[in-house]
């Protein structure tokens, strides 16, 4: 299995607008790498965690971080053509179709993050995304997505063409879902808690089909001025999806919540001593 997967590493990467055009199951997909170019659609984000991350002999809890990439066509020609389609005049969903037949988005895990980034994240979400079961996507979710926005408006000039955000190059390994132990709860989407990886789920909380691909991000040019989020080492990717190594993180976060758990309940107790 593990020479197996080495091999499958050591294939040329698959580029990503043949992905969907291979016809291939997920099976004959995982452990080949991907490289595609594309945005990352932020207000989709999900974290999935707490992952406990050792720097320097110092255990710090974080998540990764999961993002749709919406690729670009190779060919410019074809970006061109799609700016010389006024969007704003199709239906929402016609959008949607027109946008996806070009080249379908991809699930990429972008790597490790430290707990702040979920925390902000949250924080910033308005009120009515915070307690919507984000589960059952609408297609007005991808209305007012910056997606939507970037492409529903027909340019007027060539600096008009210029999206405001930089094209990033992802190169990845295709996986599937993880296999939580006995250990891991279970994913609670209404809280927009993710315990472990769940494919399908995500990409139906994301607002993609179900067969999206999955990728573990794996790029090693990460800049020293920028250093999260932390891809994955490929040597990671040859274990297996539950480890006793993930066994131990979980039951170390475990260990820390219940820690402040019983700090909080001891000074509420001693608190109350003294009152009385």
């Amino acid at each position: 299995m593990l020479d197996y997967r080495r091999k499958r590493l050591d294939l040329e990467p698959i580029p990503g607008s043949n992905l969907y055009s291979l016809n291939e199951k997920l099976d004959s997909l995982e452990f080949r790498r991907v490289k595609a170019k594309g945005f990352f659609d932020e207000k989709k984000s999900i974290y999935v965690g707490p992952r406990s991350r050792s720097i320097s002999g110092v255990t710090e809890n974080g998540y990764y971080l999961i993002t749709p990439l919406m690729p670009i066509p190779d060919d410019p020609d074809r970006i061109l053509d799609l700016y010389s389609v006024d969007l704003s005049s199709f239906a929402p969903n016609n959008v949607l179709k027109i946008l996806l037949s070009v080249q379908s988005p991809i699930l990429v895990n972008r790597g490790w993050v430290p707990r702040s980034w979920r925390d902000k994240f949250l924080q910033d979400l308005p009120v009515d995304e915070q307690s919507k079961n984000i589960a059952s996507p609408s297609i007005q979710e991808s209305e007012r997505s910056s997606w939507w926005r970037f492409w529903s408006k027909k340019p007027k000039t060539v600096e008009d063409q210029v999206p405001a955000v930089t094209p990033v190059e992802v190169v990845g390994v295709v996986r599937g879902s993880e296999k939580p132990s006995i250990f891991v709860p279970e994913n609670d989407l209404c809280s927009r808690q993710w315990f472990y990886v769940d494919v399908p789920a995500i990409s139906r909380a994301s607002g993609l089909a179900e067969n999206t691909i999955y990728v573990d991000d794996i790029n090693e040019n990460v800049n020293p001025s920028n250093p999260y989020p932390v891809p994955k080492e490929v040597s990671t990717l040859i274990r297996s999806s539950v480890m006793p190594q993930d066994h131990l993180n979980y039951t170390l976060t475990c260990d820390q919540c219940i820690t402040e758990e019983v700090v909080i309940i001891s000074s509420s107790l001693s608190w109350n001593s003294q009152m009385c």
